[in-house]
């Protein structure tokens, strides 16, 4: 199978949080590249659309749209 990805992820298991207008929902990365990552969510539907991604382990906050959702996941690019 081809890679379709820009960059190469990597796996990778980091609690995080999403943000948008003021609330915050608890996720964890499951892989991360330079320009994407996949989350674990317990409700991908809840997410907006755009949002921002906190990764405290890393001092990471970074502008974030969602490109995939499936039941538990979601495939995120940055901005």
């Amino acid at each position: 199978m081809v890679e379709g990805r820009e960059a190469p992820r990597y796996r990778v298991r980091k609690l995080a949080w999403i943000e948008h207008g003021g609330d915050k929902i608890t996720c964890t990365v499951r892989d991360l590249s330079i320009t994407g990552a996949s989350l674990e969510v317990s409700d991908p539907k809840s997410v907006p659309e755009k949002f921002t991604l906190v990764i405290p382990e890393d001092g990471l906050r970074i502008a974030c749209q969602v490109v995939r959702r499936t039941e538990f996941r979601m495939g995120i690019k940055f901005e």
